[in-house]
């Protein structure tokens, strides 16, 4: 299966690198490209792509609103600034994760088929930074039920941005007990997907 994306972004040279990079990417094509926020919502209602790549900071409309008006399209945000309150606000308007501009075709693969399969994903390299930035202050809160000892380890390297592979590598645990740990986080805490985990982690101490 083929995944069709749609990117968005108000610099040329980014559009039309991140187009590129993603068409080089086996199962992936670039059903259209847009150079603001309005653009592409108009574009991928049209389209119905199955992931969107937005630019946070877009003319018109930002990529904040476009996201929130493009549920329940999958979108992956991206970003020049690491640090961007925007990009938590993106987040909590329902992206499914972020990638600084400077990431690889790699990540960038990875991000658009998690998204595209229900998961999330942000960038390893920004992960600790940008959410122990907007966690200080907030308010905390309980799990539903007690996590267990092993959820509040796979809680702790979801933080930290690390792949279900890599969480299995480091915990010596199979891929298939990782995803029924994250599975039982997102009942327990709740979360949609891993970033919203990776948010209470941060906001709660895990972090």
């Amino acid at each position: 299966m083929t995944l069709r994306v749609l990117v968005a972004d108000d610099q040329e040279i980014v559009r039309t690198g991140l187009a590129m990079l993603l068409n080089s990417r086996p199962g992936i094509e670039v059903v259209g490209v847009a150079a603001d926020g309005r653009e592409a919502v108009t574009k991928a209602r049209a389209l119905r792509p199955d992931v969107c790549l937005l630019d946070i900071r877009m003319p018109v409309l930002d990529g904040i609103e476009a996201t929130r008006l493009l549920q329940p399209i999958p979108v992956v945000v991206i970003t020049t600034f690491d640090l961007d309150e925007h990009v938590y606000a993106a987040l909590r308007a329902g992206a499914r994760g972020f990638l600084l501009k400077e990431s690889g075709a790699a990540l960038l693969d990875q991000a658009v088929h998690a998204a595209a399969s229900g998961d999330a994903l942000i960038a390893p390299s920004v992960t600790a930074r940008l959410l122990g930035a907007f966690a200080t202050g907030r308010a905390r809160s309980k799990p539903v039920e007690p996590l267990t000892g092993r959820e509040e380890e796979v809680l702790r390297v979801v933080a930290r941005g690390r792949t279900n592979s890599e969480i299995a590598d480091e915990l010596f645990i199979s891929l298939s007990t990782v995803k029924t740990h994250i599975a039982s986080l997102m009942t327990k805490l709740p979360a949609r997907n891993r970033v919203e985990i990776a948010m209470w982690a941060y906001e709660n101490g895990f972090a």
